[in-house]
């Protein structure tokens, strides 16, 4: 068979395992996980303001992260391909609608967020080097005593970091690179390569630390140039909205460069490239919460929810507004382009200063992806194997970063679309399982009035997994 035939072959069989994955049950489970534990525990997104605070304020005297550079790894892991290429592959596919549904996804998975963040709190370990170690396979271990689905969702995780936070990022460097400044992939993949190893070899202090400096200097100038987007097209700003509200309960218009599509096409493109880009309900952002130094599980859990809360709520939704209103502003110069070009296209629309910011954005988006995501991968890595298997990971994890350079992006994102199902499946389960817990926790600490108190003995746990990890 030749090769175009493999590659047929594995995109027919991808394109069959996410249907399955990604169908009507998956969409239920995790939006109604949102919406059941933003009932459960009172609405915790209403306390958007005391989060933001407390995502930025100093704990002195605490081991491991601070709070921000938890919360920077996180946002640095979420903020990249998923809110750009991929509202851009969202709309196309699913039209205008998907923006909606994505946003949605994002305030109802808030909750989410803060509630896998607090198992994830509560439930860690201490790593024998001053800091602290969790994430769902520490959950799903310590409260559920499920080692084997521990294992399950580290093996997942592991994996899925190749694909979501490191080739499906490189390759989008890369073809930016090209496209913009007529860059081979190859050398972009070399380059890209050499600057990622300089930083995660390092270990998860300097990952942290690169991405606290990276992350806030990006956002600012990209959410910048979505600001004078938004000035241009003004007066395509209410009929954007009213189209994405209306798409999204009803088949999206052909008019306007857009694609006819059902709700069903729109929910379930919204809701993956939610998940995909804030990460709620996934049960990677926990693992950097975990290494917080706080000992009080509600406080930096708010301050994980944060992330999704600038992710999806902002960044995506600013995205998919500037690519809806330039589509209708000037449908023209959308004829004929491919999924993943109607946000290079939107900026383009400001001529070759907007091209420069897009460029410029998403490299370093994604860039700062492929390290928060490095830290990810070795947390799972470390969770099966301690950390003897730790160089040998970080360097198939610098392959993938060059490889990635020079796929094909179908195939990388529908694989990460795959990997990422299959590692919310068991992380939504266990948060499902231990409910109550959450509650408890929110109703002493949150609403309780006892949010400034610590917890006796967070991350002490004597068992046999414990006593390995801190040795």
């Amino acid at each position: 068979m030749p090769y175009s035939g493999y590659m047929s072959r594995i995109n027919q069989l991808l394109d069959t395992w996410n249907g399955l994955v990604w169908g009507i049950p998956m969409m239920a489970l995790l939006f109604g996980t949102h919406l059941l534990f933003t009932v459960w525990l009172k609405v915790p997104q209403r306390k958007l303001l005391t989060a933001l605070r407390l995502s930025v304020a100093p704990e002195e005297g605490e081991e491991g992260m601070r709070p921000f550079e938890a919360l920077a790894t996180a946002l640095a892991a979420t903020l990249g391909t998923g809110n750009i290429i991929g509202m851009s592959m969202a709309v196309a596919i699913g039209g205008p609608g998907a923006v909606f549904w994505c946003w949605l996804t994002g305030i109802f998975g808030m909750a989410t967020k803060y509630g896998e963040s607090l198992l994830s709190i509560k439930y860690r370990i201490r790593d024998g080097q001053g800091g602290f170690r969790g994430g769902p396979m520490y959950v799903m271990e310590q409260a559920l005593r499920f080692r084997k689905l521990a294992a399950v969702f580290a093996v997942f995780a592991a994996a899925a970091a190749f694909g979501t936070g490191c080739s499906v990022q490189a390759n989008a460097i890369s073809g930016t690179m090209e496209s913009a400044f007529h860059i081979p992939p190859l050398v972009t993949g070399g380059i890209l390569t050499a600057l990622t190893a300089a930083v995660i070899l390092g270990g998860a202090g300097a990952v942290s630390k690169a991405c606290e400096k990276l992350i806030p200097f990006m956002a600012v100038v990209y959410l910048a140039g979505c600001g004078v987007l938004l000035v241009i097209n003004r007066a395509f700003l209410v009929p954007a909205l009213k189209l994405i509200v209306t798409a999204a309960f009803s088949p999206g218009a052909a008019a306007g460069g857009f694609v006819g599509s059902t709700m069903l096409t729109a929910a379930r493109q919204g809701i993956a490239r939610g998940l995909f880009s804030d990460e709620s309900g996934l049960g990677t952002a926990p693992m950097a919460a975990a290494a917080a130094g706080s000992r009080n599980p509600v406080r930096q859990a708010l301050a994980a929810m944060t992330g999704t809360f600038w992710d999806t709520v902002v960044f995506c939704a600013v995205t998919g507004i500037v690519i809806v209103s330039s589509m209708l502003h000037m449908p023209e110069l959308f004829a004929g382009l491919s999924q993943g070009e109607l946000a290079e296209q939107s900026f383009g629309i400001m001529n070759q200063f907007g091209h420069m910011i897009f460029a410029l954005s998403l490299v370093i988006f994604a860039f700062a992806t492929i390290l928060g995501w490095s830290f990810y991968g070795e947390q799972a890595v470390i969770y099966l194997s301690g950390s003897r298997r730790l160089f040998h990971y970080r360097m198939l994890y610098l392959a993938a970063v060059f490889a990635g350079a020079a796929a094909s992006m179908g195939v990388i994102w529908k694989i990460a679309d795959l990997l990422n199902g299959l590692m919310a499946v068991p992380n939504l389960i266990c948060l499902l399982l231990l409910r109550k817990t959450v509650v408890k926790e929110t109703d002493y600490y949150l609403w309780g009035g006892h949010l400034d108190e610590k917890e006796e003995n967070p991350g002490e746990f004597p068992n046999e997994k414990g006593k390995e990890l801190t040795k």
